[in-house]
This record gives C-alpha cells, structure tokens and sequence, in this order.
C-alpha cells in the first residue's frame, strides 16, 4: 500500500497536477487563518504550544483514518496527503523559466529564476551555486516528504509539509484580502526563528531534515562518485549544530563533480537534477524491496 501510494502521487504529480489546490502553501494559509479564528491561535503563540499546534492537522487526520479503519479510503487518503505535500508546480514553472533563459543564452533572465527560487524557498544560502540550489528543492519536496510518508504516513508528511511551509515566505505572499493578508503574515512571522533562539518551527525542521539528509547523502555516494560523496558525507555524519542545506548540498557536489566553468550552467543545473532523480529512483526501488520482503505495508 505504501509503495502504491508513492507511485501513484509521484505520476499523477508528474502528469496532472497544474493547479493551486494540489500544493501545501494553500492549506497552509488556511490553516493560518482558521487559527487566528480560534484558540488555536493562543496556541500557536506559546514557546511550548507551538509543538503541539504543528502536530494537531496531522495528528487529527491519522486519528480519522486510525478509527474509520479501512484499507481503500486510507489509501486514497494517503495517496493524496502525499501528492499535496510533494506538489510545487510553482517551482517547477520557475524551472522551466530558468531552463528556457539558458537556452536561449539570457543569462540575466536565467539569473533572476534562479533567485526568485532562492528567494521563495528560504534558501539559507545565496552562495549555492544553481544546481545546488535545485537539489536541495528537489530533496524538500520530494526526498524528505517522501521519508516521513515511509516512516509516519498521513501524519508525517502533513507536518513536514506544515514546517517546510512556514519557513518558505511564499506561503503567506499571496492571500484574500488586504485584512487577511496582514493577519496571516503577523501569524507567520510570529512562528519564525527570532534573535533569542530558534523557535519551534526552527528547531523541528532541522530535525526532521537531519536523518533524511544523512540518508539522502549515503544515496548520492552510491548513485554518484563514491569515495568523495562519502567522504563528505562522513564529515557530517554525526554533525548536529551545521545547516542541512549545506550538508546535502556539498555531498551532492562530490557525488557530481563538475568543472568550475560548468558552475550556474545548464550543464551543472541538468547534472544536479539527474542526480537527484537517480537517487530517488534507488531509494523507490528500495522500498519496493523491502515492501516485497514484508518490511513495509
């Protein structure tokens, strides 16, 4: 059941997802608005309140499929929790942008794609070149969701896709009204890391990014250049202060070693996404082995 549900809302996302009501940024912001209506909101306020609001939409939807209890309506269930959470048809049309720009050999247009990925995101780092930037998209949306769905189902991915969100400044860009608009950026800002340390959405995304970053890492070595990819790798294995980001990306770097002149090319934008969709490729037949073995449902 787990691995047609992969299949299933990794082909339909692929072929017909073209729509905002397949991406989690929207029910994000519904989520937002639905709290300041309620008392969520002083939840969501409060330094310890804040973990159980983040759990609460997926905690409730695997309680709904836990007492309902039936293998069809889980299935579909899952099947599209997954193809929301892993939807960035936004993203992908930036993408297309970017690739139609280098094309056509207008490297200012390529340029400002590129950044307004950046920018849109939250990338951590403007340093990154394009193709490093692409791979850690790819891994957000498509490496991480899909780990939490192994490990956690229903409930994983939707708080994944809950704190991935919260940390892009897209979710909250484009809203109803000029009153909501201001409502929601207020919620989304207050839930966003501050001078005084991390805050909850902060502290919860690292983690939930730390493991699947190794195990991305380990698969970039074996799909990639071995002995630098996991050299890298090693150096962080057991690293808890360093930014994901930058782990991932500098073991896809050593996985796909490029030459400085390929560097923000098409070339290396093209080699990052390869890699990144023969990892994904290793990792789905993985799960087809262990499901066929019986490790998985």
């Amino acid at each position: 059941m787990t691995l047609i549900s992969m299949l299933l809302a990794l082909i339909i996302e692929r072929l017909a997802v073209r729509s905002d009501a397949w991406q989690a940024q929207r029910y994000v912001r519904a989520y937002l608005r639905f709290s300041l209506r309620t008392p969520l909101a002083g939840l969501a306020r409060n330094s310890l309140g804040q973990y159980l609001w983040l759990l609460l939409p997926g905690a409730v939807v695997a309680l709904v499929l836990c007492l309902v209890d039936n293998r069809l309506l889980t299935l579909i269930v899952n099947t599209l929790v997954l193809l929301v959470g892993i939807g960035c048809w936004h993203y992908r049309q930036l993408y297309k942008q970017y690739l139609n720009a280098q094309e056509r050999g207008d490297a200012e247009a390529a340029h400002l794609a590129m950044q307004q990925i950046r920018t849109e995101s939250g990338s951590s780092f403007e340093q990154n070149s394009y193709g490093q930037t692409l791979i850690w998209l790819n891994f957000r949306y498509y490496a991480a969701t899909a780990f939490w769905f192994l490990l956690l189902g229903a409930f994983g991915v939707i708080t994944y896709a809950l704190l991935r969100q919260l940390q892009e400044p897209v979710t909250v860009a484009a809203t109803e009204t000029a009153a909501t608009d201001e409502a929601v950026v207020s919620a989304y800002a207050e839930l966003q890391p501050d001078s005084s340390g991390p805050d909850a959405v902060h502290y919860m995304t690292f983690w939930a990014q730390w493991l699947p970053t190794r195990l991305f890492g380990l698969g970039f070595a074996l799909v990639g250049y071995f002995s630098r990819a996991s050299n890298a790798l090693l150096a962080y294995f057991m690293d808890f202060t360093t930014d994901n980001e930058q782990v991932l990306t500098e073991v896809a770097v050593a996985a796909e070693p490029l030459e400085q002149e390929q560097i923000n090319t098409l070339d290396e934008s093209s080699a990052m996404v390869q890699l990144g969709k023969r990892n994904m490729l290793f990792f789905l037949a993985l799960v087809a082995v262990l499901t066929l073995s019986g490790w998985l449902p």
